[in-house]
C-alpha cells in the first residue's frame, strides 16, 4: 500500500506497521564490557546484581536488595 499520503495537507502517515520487523530482545544494557578489569569476586557480585535487575525488572535497587544478593552469594558479616 502506499506511505497513506494526505494530498490536501501534504502529511505523510509513517505510522503503519505493515513491514516492520522488530528487533531482537536481547541485552540492552549501555555499557555491555563494564565488568572487564574486575576481580573474579567483584564479577560475580556484578553479575548477579544484573541478573537480579533483570529478573525484577529494576534498574536501580536499594541497599535492602543488594544486602540479600550479596548473602545468596554466601557472604555474611
Amino acid at each position: 500500500m502506499s506511505q497513506g499520503l494526505d494530498t490536501a495537507r501534504g502529511f505523510v502517515d509513517r505510522r503503519s506497521h505493515e513491514g516492520i520487523v522488530a528487533p531482537p530482545c536481547g541485552e540492552r544494557r549501555q555499557f555491555a564490557d563494564g565488568h572487564e578489569g574486575l576481580s573474579p569476586a567483584a564479577r560475580e557480585l556484578a553479575l548477579a546484581i544484573d541478573e537480579y535487575k533483570l529478573r525484577h525488572r529494576r534498574r536501580f535497587i536499594t541497599y535492602e536488595e543488594i544486602l540479600a544478593i550479596i548473602q545468596s552469594l554466601g557472604y555474611h558479616k
